[in-house]
């Protein structure tokens, strides 16, 4: 069969997601290592992509300062495209921003940075949402008693950086489904492939949260105290997430995508 060097990456990796998670709506009913073929083939269309492939030039770093920056948004978004399946476009961050804790239920992810450094820390809610016994801990500051049903137990899969020579960063419906994404060193940014899409009607809304500190009790160890985010944290760590609005400091602006067209 002869090499196709004509079709864009761009348009190769829409093409493939969505063959991919379409197989993997009824993957009930399907051949797994079909699909576990597919998404390898998917994860290596997507480690190849940079912003060139985009047309996308990396930015300055230099931060916003001055009335302008109050103003500009810390994030912008580049729509590609969109189906049932699948969501795809490039989140570009300024230098120091950050897209706040959050989540994507019921859905399947991928992140390849373009361009600069992102850190990422990837969360899962534990099934229980307050302890086993159901006696919630302590919380510094205390939290009000209706805050205490917006209260998951979670834990830190992990806390990983990742720069255009890595790999994706992966997540599903049920692993590293909640996670932090910080700029690191300058401006960055990455393509994101959601599937499903997010959709408010289908129960699929994003949702933000904070990591809460816990009070260790006397005669506790103190290690069980939580510290602020990206402090002390440790792999496979549990921690306490507040469900929150979200954030007053957090917004997504948009701009055009000047990369190749893309159909599915």
């Amino acid at each position: 069969m002869p090499r196709d060097n004509k079709t864009p990456l761009i348009q190769k990796i829409a093409k493939q997601a969505n063959i991919t998670f379409k197989d993997l709506e009824s993957s009930a009913n399907g051949d797994s290592k079909v699909i576990a073929d597919r998404l390898h083939e998917l994860i290596s269309l997507v480690t190849s992509v940079r912003a060139a492939d985009l047309k996308i030039a990396p930015r300055k770093n230099k931060p916003s300062s001055g009335a302008t920056g109050l103003h500009s948004p810390p994030v912008t978004y580049m729509h590609i495209c969109e189906t049932g399946v699948f969501s795809m476009g490039v989140f570009l961050l300024r230098t120091g921003a950050s897209i706040p804790l959050h989540d994507h239920p019921g859905m399947n992810g991928m992140l390849k940075v373009l361009y600069g450094k992102v850190n990422v820390r990837c969360f899962d809610k534990l099934e229980d949402r307050l302890t086993v016994s159901g006696v919630p801990p302590h919380f510094d500051p205390p939290l009000a008693p209706l805050q205490m049903a917006s209260v998951w137990r979670s834990v830190l899969r992990s806390a990983t950086e990742y720069s255009e020579n890595s790999g994706p960063c992966l997540l599903t419906p049920v692993r590293d489904n909640l996670h932090q994404i910080d700029a690191v060193e300058g401006p960055a940014a990455f393509l994101d492939i959601l599937a499903p899409p997010y959709n408010p009607d289908d129960g699929r809304d994003c949702h933000y949260y904070k990591v809460l500190q816990t009070v260790a009790e006397e005669g506790t160890d103190a290690k069980g105290n939580q510290e602020q985010l990206g402090e002390k944290e440790e792999k496979d760590e549990e921690v306490w997430l507040l469900e929150i609005p979200q954030p007053e400091d957090f917004w997504c602006g948009g701009e055009p995508y000047p990369g190749p067209a893309v159909s599915i």
